[in-house]
């Protein structure tokens, strides 16, 4: 089974992913997009474009338990998604704390109360789920996480609502 561990920067999945240890291999797909998975750069927001389509195929060669981590996990051809959320105000605050540009927080913080990523994600047709990261520590999200690995129907996309938040 493949599962895709998938939100805006700042929701927690880096930090989930590495406590995940639930008999599954977790890939870091920055990790890969670093080594050569890329196909440019964009200038303006200082950050590396994936190679979705070269990153799926590899994905596709893989076999065994594994959660793909990464903003762009939930492209790659996956079983199910998670998806992580964090309140504007949160994300916004955890972002400011890695020292990103005010320019770049907006952004991400808009993207996050506009569900851009879950959206992306249900337009996949596969079996979604979302899970609030704001007010949980991460071994609650990492629990979480391993209720949807056991097959759980908790965390059905649609709960999280974000949109009253978005430029507070």
């Amino acid at each position: 089974m493949k599962i895709a561990l998938t939100g805006t920067p700042g929701t927690g999945k880096s930090t989930v992913a590495d406590m995940a240890n639930a008999g599954f291999i977790v890939i870091h797909l920055n990790d890969l997009i670093k080594s050569g998975y890329y196909e440019g750069i964009d200038e303006e927001r200082g950050c590396l474009i994936a190679d979705v389509e070269r990153l799926s195929r590899l994905v596709e060669g893989m076999e065994g338990d594994i959660i793909l981590e990464g903003h762009v996990s939930h492209l790659m051809p996956v079983d199910a998604i998670v998806v992580l959320r964090a309140s504007p105000g949160a994300l916004r605050e955890r972002l400011r704390r890695r020292g990103w540009s005010e320019a770049k927080i907006s952004e991400n913080v808009e993207a996050e109360a506009l569900d851009a990523i879950l959206i992306e994600a249900l337009e996949t047709g596969k079996k979604v789920y979302e899970v609030d990261t704001t007010n949980l520590t991460p071994t609650q999200v990492r629990d979480a996480l391993v209720e949807i690995i056991r097959g759980t129907d908790k965390y059905a996309p649609g709960s999280v609502d974000f949109s009253e938040e978005a430029f507070l």
